[in-house]
């Protein structure tokens, strides 16, 4: 009897089901034990990549819960995509709807983060406009362009201080996180990924910029968001990230 492939990976995460009926050793042996040694092996991997992928998540909740956690989530969520670097992707959700860290409210937007600096890290590169290229352009055509962002940059929107949270935990010199909204950018002016807390306003004003809107459209967003937004500092934000690659 052949085993499927549904079958096979039903019982590769579900430590209560037992080796598929079927699958043999190379010595036509039922292969009971085989597969509980790969079996483990996989779930081992599975919760490493997710350790590498979440470390402020872990020590928010410590090595022995995490642990756990990740047995529940990787049997819900098994990956689909042989690169373990992506694995994770549903983990934020995850944690909205898993009960036993409802308290920690922030939890999925630390997750975002954290999956975010990821998908940063290995996006594609791209080359920056040159800063000089600003003043060559007229201030009527400066309103009507639309900037194209560099694909590694990310913008995580929360109602906790997801930044302050993640360096807190990240570097012990770090000051205490307050209680308050903060809106975060990621980007990558070199090789790793850089977590900027946003001026108020900024979060909807690049927002609308990454949806494809003109200069001025976005301008207009960021002072709704913010009568004190400022469009110099944003700017600045922006081009030392090399988050800007076009202007047309």
């Amino acid at each position: 009897m052949s085993v499927s492939q549904t079958q096979f990976i039903t019982a590769v995460l579900d430590p209560l089901i037992g080796a598929p009926d079927g699958l043999i050793d190379p010595n036509g042996n039922p292969a009971g034990k085989r597969f509980d040694v790969y079996r483990n092996n996989v779930v081992a991997s599975l919760s490493d990549a997710l350790e590498v992928a979440f470390p402020v998540v872990q020590k928010l909740v410590g090595d022995v819960f995490f642990r756990a956690m990740a047995g529940v989530y990787l049997r819900r969520h098994p990956p689909t995509t042989p690169l373990l670097m992506f694995y994770g992707e549903y983990f934020a959700d995850f944690l909205a709807g898993f009960e036993p860290v409802a308290q920690l409210q922030y939890l999925p937007d630390v997750a975002r983060l954290e999956y975010a600096q990821r998908i940063s890290y290995h996006a594609a590169d791209a080359k920056p406009i040159d800063p000089a290229i600003l003043q060559k352009i007229t201030p009527d055509a400066l309103m009507a362009s639309h900037f194209t962002i560099a694909p590694a940059v990310q913008l995580i929107r929360s109602d906790w201080p997801i930044a302050a949270i993640w360096y807190e935990n990240m570097d012990e010199t770090a000051p205490k996180s307050q209680n308050r909204a903060e809106d975060v950018l990621i980007t990558r002016p070199e090789f790793d990924p850089q977590i900027i807390s946003l001026p108020a306003g900024s979060a909807a004003f690049v927002h609308s910029l990454m949806t494809g809107a003109p200069l001025s459209e976005a301008l207009k967003q960021g002072t709704i968001a913010n009568a004190s937004f400022n469009f110099s500092e944003i700017l600045g934000v922006l081009l030392t990230g090399a988050a800007i690659i076009d202007i047309t």
